[in-house]
């Protein structure tokens, strides 16, 4: 959660209802027309979406407590030899459901999940307190990753290097560094302490230090549970789960914009990827991330069509997770940072292909 010393004397950007530099480059690839239609909020197809998210969460979860002993599943209910396989499945189903909370909580975090404002905004915390982001503070830090994509010294997301090496690239997916950075900003945040994120305003301080706090009361009361229970409920249902979904999740945020062309055009910086239904489901239709950042408005369940028209402008678009990943480890070196201008702005360079 630690963002580059070079935006500390950024000014935080204002919403704005002017066009990104992102997407003012493809002006035109999407009809107005079209594009107003495809930007038609409901509350329909985030409620599916969110019921399936939900199913997997519980599922897991059930699954997972037959192996424990705990839950309406352990028993007799089912056969002795398939109570292992089966927990195991569980354990894997609940951490994906927790880690790619983050998609629920990015995309109500835009506020495209749903019609209503107050749904989208109770989705983003609870869907941050599940996957041990904090939304409040993650909506802010979001907007600079949009209004400054992939150029270093301004995208908050580039404060850690991409891994070069295998070494750093199996650490990078063992989610060690991620869940040090969460702790570490997690704290600062709760003491108040937001001088190296100037996308959090002043004014906005006291509001992202009170939500941190309530997230933390809420993990506080379930230790507490945990503990008069003895039945380590938080470790067994949420942080072990979570340390166990971490990798696929960070396989496929790395995909994102990893070893694309550090440039301000979104048709170049950002990967579009072709991937199985399950996991766009999983991901909230966020494979489609070149259309995301040209068209951040777009609600989830728009960006597959929107994919059939800027589809073809996109320069950056991959077979599968698995290509992209084969690619990467031909050739780390390709994912490294240029250095900075002498000005904190981004070089603009392409790396080496």
């Amino acid at each position: 959660m630690g963002e580059p010393a070079s935006l500390a004397h950024q000014p935080a950007p204002q919403p704005t209802a002017q066009a990104s530099p992102q997407q003012a480059l493809v002006a035109g690839s999407l009809p107005v027309d079209r594009l107003a239609r495809l930007n038609q909020r409901r509350d329909r197809p985030g409620l599916l979406q969110l019921a399936f998210h939900l199913s997997l969460l519980l599922g897991g979860g059930l699954l997972w407590g037959q192996a424990l002993g705990q839950g309406p599943l352990a028993g007799p209910l089912l056969p002795a030899p398939l109570v292992l396989p089966l927990g195991l499945l569980g354990l894997l189903l609940l951490g994906w459901g927790l880690a790619f909370a983050f998609c629920a909580m990015h995309e109500a975090g835009h506020r495209t999940a749903f019609a209503s404002r107050a749904l989208n905004d109770a989705v983003a915390w609870w869907a941050g307190v599940l996957s041990f982001y904090n939304a409040d503070f993650y909506r802010r830090y979001h907007q600079w990753h949009h209004r400054y994509t992939h150029q270093v010294g301004l995208d908050p997301e580039l404060e850690d290097s991409p891994p070069t090496t295998r070494a750093a690239y199996l650490l990078e997916l063992s989610a060690i560094p991620w869940w040090i950075g969460k702790v570490r900003g997690h704290l600062a945040g709760l003491r108040g302490d937001f001088s190296a994120r100037p996308y959090i305003p002043a004014d906005a301080v006291p509001a992202v230090r009170r939500s941190l706090a309530l997230q933390f009361a809420v993990y506080g009361l379930l230790a507490l549970v945990s503990l008069i229970g003895a039945n380590g409920f938080l470790f067994w249902y949420w942080l072990l789960p979570l340390a166990v979904g971490q990798p696929l999740l960070r396989f496929v945020l790395l995909a994102e914009h990893g070893g694309c062309p550090f440039v301000a055009d979104g048709r170049r910086n950002t990967r579009t990827t072709h991937t199985r239904m399950p996991l766009r489901r999983l991901m909230w239709n966020m494979p489609f991330h070149a259309e995301h950042h040209l068209y951040p408005s777009l609600p989830f369940h728009a960006l597959a069509a929107a994919h059939r028209d800027l589809g073809p402008s996109l320069a950056v678009v991959a077979p599968g997770y698995l290509a992209v990943h084969r690619g990467f480890l031909a050739n780390l070196a390709a994912l490294a940072m240029p250095a900075p201008a002498a000005d904190g702005q981004s070089c603009a360079v392409q790396p080496n292909p």
